[in-house]
C-alpha cells in the first residue's frame, strides 16, 4: 500500500470519526424533543450511528490485521532473501536518484 493511499485511509478514518462525534452531539442536543416523528426519526439515527460505529471499529481492525501480515510477509522474505533485498533497494535508490536527478 503506497504512503498516499494510507494517508487517504487515514484521512477518511477521521473524518468518519467526526461525522459520528456530529451527530451523537446532535441526538444529545434534541434529546428534549418528544414529539413521535421525531423521536422515531432519533432511535433511527441512534441505530444507524450504532451500526456505523461497529462496522468502522470492524474496518479499522480489518486494516490493521492486513497492514500486520503484510509488513510480516516483507520480513520473511527480506530473511530469506537478504541479496535479493538489497539489490532491489539499491535498484530503487538508483532509480529514484535518476528520477530526482532530471529535475
Amino acid at each position: 500500500m503506497s504512503e498516499t493511499q494510507t494517508e487517504a485511509k487515514d484521512q477518511l478514518m477521521t473524518d468518519l470519526k467526526l461525522v459520528l462525534a456530529d451527530a451523537e452531539a446532535l441526538l444529545a442536543a434534541t434529546a428534549g424533543e418528544h414529539s413521535g416523528d421525531f423521536k422515531a426519526l432519533r432511535e433511527r439515527v441512534q441505530t444507524t450511528l450504532s451500526q456505523a460505529k461497529s462496522g468502522l471499529i470492524d474496518a479499522q481492525a480489518a486494516v490493521v490485521d492486513k497492514a500486520k501480515v503484510a509488513a510480516k510477509a516483507t520480513d520473511v522474505y527480506v530473511h530469506e532473501n537478504p541479496w535479493k533485498s538489497i539489490g532491489i533497494s539499491a535498484g530503487a535508490g538508483v532509480l529514484i536518484g535518476l528520477l530526482i536527478g532530471r529535475r
